[in-house]
């Protein structure tokens, strides 16, 4: 039996302004957040930067967690939202979601499938741009100017990119896996 407690009861700590329970959630949570959001961003700098607004921004309203659903989740979307609008000040993207010309890592495809199971196995047939919108508008729920300002394409681009990519996840989703 696991003796750490729950994110769920760090959290209530946090409301009642336990630093202790903030400085484990923080080790619990920023090191994964920094790696996935530097997935999504070539900058360390404004990566970091982001983590850190993600937590003081749990530190000011903890209670903006609803509790419908994992902590995890929660501030994952409060950091690629934090890393939207930093992109969004300094007024270029340097977002870089895959090279165009890269071959994804293997244990990435693995992470793929074993994650998101057909739906990742049909994400992987995709090409790297069809890919993007797809991680940042339907797993990361960013809104299509929200992606389009973290890929550095026209809102254009990210819509008919999105309508494409679903069209194509539906038909490979239809013929099964390969």
């Amino acid at each position: 039996m696991d003796s750490r407690p729950s994110d769920e009861m760090l959290l209530a700590a946090v409301t009642e302004r336990d630093m202790g329970a903030f400085r484990t959630l923080y080790e619990r949570h920023s090191g994964w957040l920094a790696i996935r959001l530097t997935r999504r961003c070539n900058d360390r700098d404004l990566v970091a930067d982001a983590v850190q607004d993600t937590f003081v921004a749990v530190w000011q309203k903890p209670q903006g967690f609803r509790g419908d659903g994992d902590i995890a989740a929660w501030l994952w979307g409060i950091a690629i939202r934090r890393l939207v609008s930093r992109l969004r000040a300094r007024g270029r993207a340097v977002a870089v979601f895959e090279d165009a010309g890269a071959v994804p890592a293997a244990e990435d495809q693995v992470l793929l499938s074993v994650e998101y199971g057909d739906i990742g196995q049909a994400m992987a047939r995709l090409s790297p741009e069809m890919r993007a919108v797809i991680q940042a508008v339907v797993l990361d729920g960013l809104s299509a100017r929200e992606a389009a300002l973290l890929l550095h394409v026209p809102v254009s681009s990210v819509k008919t990119r999105l309508y494409r990519a679903k069209a194509r996840l539906r038909a490979a989703l239809a013929e099964g896996p390969s």
